[in-house]
């Protein structure tokens, strides 16, 4: 690049040409995703005292019938219309901006927005003839296609105030390529592109200028927008005018229509938006013209309220994002919109606040890598400590190596260090790379970077927060699941020790040839058992199907029949059922109460094995009434020597066996939760006599309410 255009492209950067108003970038974002309602158009608009103002008093004008009768904004928007109000939010939004860049008070700027409001309708109006879906933004870029000429007004007052007035042509850019190195094209997209669209508008601004021959196979709003500024520019040169039809597609036939429409249209829109137009084709040379200046005190006070909208903007927009990555993503675009950052980087403080982290995602991946330790200094670990605004120079100031790094990977000459602060935590520091003839105007601006700072680290925080419960939440599952996991591997040994006995009497009668269809039934009936429990890991639901009839005494005598037959009690150990024929069906899964009677009596069995024997039985004590509801009580008791105090203490919950082997203690924990799974009760007396665990299991509701008996216990217990 030659110097004298780099000369003039850091003039148009110190001329502090304005960024696009935050109203226009939310309402362009909407256009694209095609998703503005007139509830969200209104919430958009309101936050412009201005723009809220204006398109009130159109709406109340005689053009729309008010009659000045009292309306609220959504009525009023309503009576507009969604076209004329985006064309008005987006014309008035643009003149804003741009009257207000240097030296544009002491130019007439009539003609030119007379042409730019001429080349914005028709460019309209050839989108929606050719079926572009985007309207407004051909709208949009017709209005901006001519900026550049703005902006080196604003740069080179002396050397372009008399090119300004030309005719827009390419002579003139030849000039401005001669005199500035630079064109009013070139410099207008440039400045559009530093506004970060999701469109080819900077490339239509560019390119206006171009041949047809040239731009055949370009991009639609490009060709849209180079008829736009031929019809608006130079209507009377019938050649390039019909080179530009049928570049659209055109008719030339329908050309003048087009221009008689485009002048009532703009004469229309400059009344609404309160332009002064007349004259504007007469103006020869630029007459004597000052705006009047405001006072320093009136504007430090528009700046704050400004400041205090965008800040209000952009925590409701960090607010809206879906989780950590966006919300980063949404915090570093924000910065580079508003504060002309060249790139940004987060870094996080990690959770033991010795160290800034770089956050993944933004300009670099190399950032997810890097780290700087916070007791090591360094002006970036300084303005997380001393929660600070930090501005460091590449030149002028020794480095660190973490201060080195950052500028490579940042491709700057200056950072602006952002500490992100909630409360009294600080979370991390943006770092935002600028132009070193930025650095002074980002001091000024200070106290809105502050701002902007803390709505950040106030929806980060937030973020941070959600990310700790749900790894919370997910370290609870994790928990949940191992517990499950301790409880299927003491669940599964029971029917895998029923398995192997049931082998070894299987091998014996197979040996002596004789009948084994009893213990191949136990087998599969086991080993269902065991696929069972071991699939209840994955905790799918069964389908409802509604309570069912439960005889207890099928179960109570399959599972002493278990126990028989498998060889599993000694010979000095009886075991028995005594059922009775009334009130045998209770509500609930066969399964389950299986799986509580193997528990139990496999206790027992131990119990009185390890003592000299005894007697097990399991005993239907009938309907028994408890807190307005009907149960049928069984008891499993044995005459064992009865249960230590302690383990009484804790009998139903997971504590470490005293019993040989690989007991987990976790067996009457199991047995207590599948009683409560069949929506029932149990309860355990123990003495020198003996031991009773009295379970109660809801009475089916088909039975006949026999009277309630009171427990059975025995003597001995």
């Amino acid at each position: 690049m030659h110097q004298p255009d780099q000369d003039i492209r850091n003039r148009l950067l110190i001329a502090r040409l304005p960024a696009m108003p935050q109203i226009l970038v939310k309402l362009i974002g909407h256009l694209q995703a095609d998703d503005l309602g007139m509830p969200e158009l209104a919430a958009l608009i309101a936050n412009d005292a201005g723009m809220t103002g204006k398109l009130l008093a159109v709406a109340s004008s005689s053009a729309y019938h008010r009659n000045g009768r009292g309306v609220n904004l959504e009525q009023s928007l309503v009576a507009l219309g969604t076209d004329m109000i985006k064309t008005l939010v987006i014309s008035d939004s643009v003149f804003q901006t741009f009257n207000s860049f240097p030296h544009s008070g002491s130019t007439d700027l009539r003609a030119f927005w007379k042409r730019s409001l001429a080349a914005a309708v028709i460019a309209r109006d050839i989108a929606r003839r050719i079926d572009y879906p985007h309207l407004e933004e051909a709208y949009l870029a017709g209005l901006l296609h001519n900026v550049g000429r703005l902006a080196l007004l604003a740069t080179a007052p002396k050397e372009y105030a008399f090119n300004f007035t030309a005719l827009d042509d390419e002579d003139l850019c030849a000039v401005e390529q001669r005199t500035l190195q630079i064109t009013h094209a070139e410099a207008g997209a440039w400045l559009v592109e530093r506004w970060q669209l999701d469109s080819f508008l900077a490339d239509a601004v560019l390119y206006h200028h171009e041949s047809s021959e040239r731009l055949e196979s370009a991009h639609p709003l490009i060709r849209i927008v180079r008829l736009a500024h031929l019809m608006s520019h130079h209507p009377d040169d019938i050649p390039a005018l019909h080179d530009g039809a049928a570049l659209c597609g055109l008719d030339a036939g329908e050309l003048e229509t087009m221009l008689a429409g485009a002048a009532r249209q703009v004469d229309k829109a400059a009344i609404h938006l309160g332009i002064d137009l007349a004259g504007a084709d007469d103006i020869p040379t630029p007459p004597a013209y000052a705006a009047p200046l405001l006072d320093p005190v009136q504007q430090r006070l528009q700046e704050e309220v400004r400041n205090l909208v965008l800040v209000s903007e952009v925590g409701q927009t960090f607010a809206r994002q879906q989780g950590e990555a966006d919300l980063l993503e949404s915090m570093t675009r924000s910065a580079r919109i508003l504060f002309d950052f060249d790139n940004t980087v987060i870094l996080l403080e990690n959770p033991t606040g010795q160290m800034l982290i770089g956050a993944p995602g933004g300009t670099t991946q190399r950032i997810a890598e890097f780290a700087i330790p916070l007791n090591k200094g360094g002006p970036v670990a300084g303005a997380a400590l001393e929660r600070r605004t930090a501005y460091v120079q590449r030149e002028g100031q020794p480095l660190g190596l973490a201060e080195e790094q950052l500028f490579r990977m940042l491709g700057t000459d200056s950072l602006v260090c952002l500490p992100l602060v909630a409360g009294n935590r600080c979370l991390g520091v943006m770092v935002g790379g600028v132009a070193a003839w930025q650095v002074a105007g980002c001091q000024k601006r200070e106290r809105f970077l502050q701002s902007f700072g803390a709505q950040a680290a106030s929806a980060l925080e937030t973020a941070l927060r959600e990310r700790g419960d749900a790894r919370r939440q997910l370290a609870s599952v994790a928990e949940e699941y191992r517990e499950a996991s301790r409880r299927v591997v003491h669940e599964v040994n029971n029917p895998l020790s029923i398995i192997k006995n049931y082998l070894s009497v299987l091998d014996s009668k197979l040996a002596r040839q004789e009948p084994v269809a009893t213990e191949m039934s136990v087998l599969n009936e086991e080993i269902d058992r065991v696929g069972q429990l071991i699939g209840s890991l994955a905790e799918v639901k069964p389908i409802e199907t509604g309570p069912r009839p439960l005889d207890v005494a099928k179960v109570a005598e399959d599972v002493v029949r278990l126990f028989r037959a498998g060889q599993f009690v000694p010979s000095s150990v009886q075991i028995a059922t005594a059922m009775g024929e009334d009130a045998r069906l209770v509500e609930g899964e066969a399964d389950l109460l299986k799986q509580i009677l193997v528990n139990l009596v496999k206790n027992a069995v131990e119990a009185l094995a390890g003592s000299g024997g005894g007697r097990i039985e399991i005993v239907n004590r009938g309907h028994v009434h408890r807190e307005r509801k009907l149960y049928v009580e069984l008891a499993v008791l044995d005459t064992g020597p009865g249960l230590a105090p302690e383990v009484m203490a804790n009998l139903f919950s997971s504590v470490r066996s005293t019993k040989d082997g690989a007991h987990r203690g976790i067996g009457l924990s199991i047995v207590h939760g599948l009683v409560k799974k069949l929506n029932g009760q149990i309860a355990c007396r123990s003495g020198r006599g003996g031991t009773a665990f009295e379970i109660l299991l809801p009475a089916w509701a088909g039975a006949s309410a026999a009277p309630a008996k009171m427990p059975r216990v025995l003597g001995s217990v």
